[in-house]
């Protein structure tokens, strides 16, 4: 790791496994590991500091939007109640659990949309949805794991995208930076109203 400055401590996110990849990788996601594999698991390890430039990136990015123009996607578990409450906190619109086929395409669909920007838990779990958002013109900010291909998202944020934990605090962090780029909230505000185990609940 560099000497960087943190947007939470690097504790944090290495407490959360937002750093722990998966046993493989893609060329794609390579700028954004860590040269050596965990010792004794075999897992890729994703570049924490990579990981807390692009919180910056992607933050100052979705806070440009209009919230109810940002629509957030979770086929996993895992991301489900994450993205329910990411939504929530900055409002959102979301779509988790089955993505159905038509949702930004179909205009003769009751569920049709037009979000301005989709923001995917997974590329690859979530590639109906990813893939109508190209079929659309729509900016794709992504949270990728080791594995994941790039092909398609705008925006990267490396992070472990299966991980309980791990998404809880991509997607708590997330949304407290964006509400605090659009001036919304401060740190201390937010900590008061939002905690992040809250966000760790499974179904």
């Amino acid at each position: 790791m560099s000497d960087v400055e943190y947007i939470l401590p690097l504790d944090t996110y290495q407490q959360h496994f937002v750093h722990i990849g998966t046993q493989q990788s893609s060329a794609h996601m390579v700028p954004f590991l860590e040269e050596q594999k965990q010792e004794g698991t075999g897992l890729y390890l994703i570049n924490l500091d990579e990981t807390n430039k692009r919180f910056s990136i992607v933050s100052n990015f979705l806070s440009k939007y209009k919230p109810e123009n940002i629509l957030v996607v979770s086929a996993r578990q895992y991301g489900q109640r994450p993205a329910r409450r990411f939504a929530q906190a900055i409002g959102a619109r979301h779509i988790v659990g089955r993505f159905i086929p038509g949702t930004l395409t179909n205009p003769r669909l009751r569920s049709y949309i037009e979000p301005e920007v989709i923001i995917v838990t997974d590329p690859q779990a979530d590639q109906q949805a990813l893939s109508e958002a190209v079929n659309t013109g729509l900016p794709v900010v992504g949270i990728c794991d080791a594995n994941n291909t790039l092909r398609f998202v705008d925006l990267v944020l490396p992070a472990n995208n299966k991980g309980r934990r791990s998404l809880a605090l991509v997607y708590w962090l997330l949304a407290r930076e964006v509400v605090k780029a659009q001036g919304r909230v401060t740190d201390d505000q937010w900590a008061a109203a939002e905690n992040v185990e809250d966000w760790e609940s499974s179904f």
